[in-house]
């Protein structure tokens, strides 16, 4: 469990890294940053009003979470890599790596606003600038997921995390929402 959740936190890690290299290089090639900071700024300050509405009915009407349907196949394909870790483990690492892969890019209308957000502050500067930035910003995204690996390692039940998840949810989309709106308005008062 523990290397499994390692590995899951790397690739997420790297995956994240990827696209946000590829975003920072498209705007600052295309000299596209400022209009990409201010699409991010109003994004910023929608996804917060959403997530601030979740606090209020979460779950009704528009959220932002994973794709419909996305659960169903995600769970398919964890049954599938089980299956091929029994038999050979190298296939059930690598099948591991690309579900990643795939989890990152479906949950992507979660984590997209606020990742967008930081791709456009970082962005504003320079590459090379942006980069020490980008690196740690995903650090902190995965840093969760470790904690969460080692509470399990040390004992706690998933049931019981999942339990606490679902009792704070509203706490946390305030928060998160509060964050983003406050973010998205520094952003717009900052515009060079």
């Amino acid at each position: 469990m523990l290397w499994g959740g390692l590995l899951y936190s790397l690739v997420v890690y790297l995956t994240y890294l990827l696209i946000g290299l590829g975003f920072i290089q498209f705007t600052v090639s295309f000299g596209v940053s400022v209009i990409v900071y201010w699409i991010a700024a109003v994004l910023a300050i929608l996804a917060g009003l959403i997530e601030i509405k979740d606090f209020f009915w979460y779950g009704k009407g528009f959220s932002l979470q994973i794709i419909p349907g996305a659960a169903k196949r995600i769970g398919y394909y964890t049954t599938r890599i089980k299956k091929s870790y029994s038999s050979r483990s190298y296939r059930g690492y690598l099948g591991a790596g690309l579900l990643v892969v795939f989890v990152v890019l479906v949950e992507l209308p979660c984590t997209g606003a606020p990742y967008l957000v930081v791709l456009a502050l970082i962005g504003q500067g320079n590459y090379v600038q942006g980069l020490p930035l980008l690196l740690l910003y995903n650090l902190i995204f995965i840093l969760p997921l470790l904690v969460i690996i080692g509470l399990v390692y040390a004992g706690k039940s998933a049931q019981a995390l999942e339990k606490w998840r679902k009792e704070n949810r509203k706490w946390m989309r305030l928060g998160v929402g509060l964050f983003l709106i406050a973010l998205g308005i520094y952003m717009i008062f900052t515009i060079s």
